[in-house]
Parts: structure tokens; C-alpha cells; sequence
């Protein structure tokens, strides 16, 4: 299978994924701006929504949609336990998350990287954000990860676009608990590895 991916974007969920489901991904690294690839190539041949991440499997299929990835990787490794298995009212909270993370978080982060984006937009989009990290702050009291003490596909979406705050200077320091669960996923071996592979830290910093 390959990832199609732009290093530290959102695209960093499944790489982090399949990492902790052992799952050997090849890695094709995409121009979000000019919608080129590393190697030669339209990118809009690849995903026609024209943005990652996309997973290419064996047999050429196109899969997009972080949520909808991160669930059919963690599916190819049930003992992981990635993911509650289909069908159990644990995987019906864990796909609520990811819906959460996916339209509350994730979508109001993407205007701020915008650098033509109005002061008024950012000021609105940058106060929806803090209106919106109560709930994981809570979620994530007295916990590891967002369910407890097993690290799943929820927290792989959650760190990444947590992960965002710093390059968008938004303030998330009074949220105690998601300071915490950011260094703790941040310190896992496969998080470090996928990391590392995109180049967002340094191979002496993994180690």
C-alpha cells in the first residue's frame, strides 16, 4: 500500500497508524500547493479532491478521509486493538470521535494556515478552537488516551492536529490534560518513527 502524504499534515494520522499496526506503507510525499508529487505526477489523478491524505491499496483502489483510513488500517491489525471491533457500541464512541476531532478540530485549524486569512476570521476560527478543547480536556481526565490506558486511531488524529497549535499560535496551555496526552503520544516509538520519516524531527531527537 502507499501514503500519499505532505509532511506534518493531517496525513500523519494514518502514517502513525500503520506504524502501531506494524503495517509497511510506502511513502509518496505531495506538494499540497501545486498538487505535484515528489516523483513526477498529478496529484489530482491520485484524489480529485486534491488534498491528503490518500491510501492506494494493493489492488489500486483509492481510499480518502482520515477517519475512513485510519479504520480500514487498524482493521488489518485487530490485535492491536487500534480500534474496538465493527459492530460494538465501543466503536460506535470511538467513529463519534473521530467525527468530533474530524469536523470540530481539524476543519476550524485549516483557515489558519492560510497566510491571507482576515485578523477577523483567525480571532473567530482561534476562539471556536478554545470552545472546543473542554470537552477532550475532559475526556482525557485521569486517562493515558481518550478511552483509557489503550492508545487508539482517536489519539493518532488527535495528536496530529493538536499538534498544529504551535504553527497557528493558538493557545491551548491551560488545557492541562492535552498538554499531557501530547507528550505522552509524542514519546511513542511509532509517532517518533513516522516523524522522523517526514522530517519533522531529527533522527538524534528520535533516538
Amino acid at each position: 500500500m502507499k501514503l500519499f502524504y505532505s509532511a506534518g499534515a493531517c496525513s500523519l494520522s494514518p502514517h502513525i497508524v500503520a506504524r502501531e499496526a506494524g503495517i509497511d506503507l510506502k511513502l509518496q510525499k505531495v506538494d499540497t500547493a501545486t498538487k505535484t508529487m515528489k516523483v513526477e505526477g498529478d496529484f489530482w489523478e491520485v484524489n480529485p479532491k486534491g488534498y491528503v491524505p490518500a491510501l492506494e491499496l494493493d489492488n489500486g483502489e483509492i481510499l480518502t478521509e482520515v477517519p475512513a483510513i485510519v479504520q480500514y488500517l487498524a482493521d488489518l491489525a485487530p490485535k492491536t486493538k487500534l480500534a474496538p471491533q465493527n459492530g460494538t457500541w465501543e466503536r460506535v464512541r470511538l467513529q463519534e470521535m473521530l467525527g468530533y476531532i474530524n469536523s470540530e478540530i481539524h476543519k476550524t485549524f485549516s483557515p489558519l494556515f492560510n497566510p491571507k486569512v482576515s485578523a477577523e476570521v483567525r480571532k473567530e476560527r482561534t476562539e471556536y478552537l478554545t470552545k472546543r478543547y473542554p470537552l477532550l480536556d475532559k475526556q482525557l481526565a485521569g486517562k493515558k488516551f481518550l478511552f483509557g490506558d489503550q492508545f487508539t486511531i482517536a489519539d493518532a488524529y488527535l495528536f496530529v492536529v493538536t499538534n498544529w497549535a504551535k504553527a497557528t499560535k493558538v493557545d491551548l496551555s491551560s488545557f492541562t490534560n492535552i498538554q499531557s496526552f501530547q507528550k505522552r503520544v509524542a514519546a511513542r516509538p511509532a509517532v517518533l518513527a513516522a516523524m522522523t520519516a517526514e522530517g519533522l524531527i531529527s533522527v538524534e531527537k528520535a533516538a
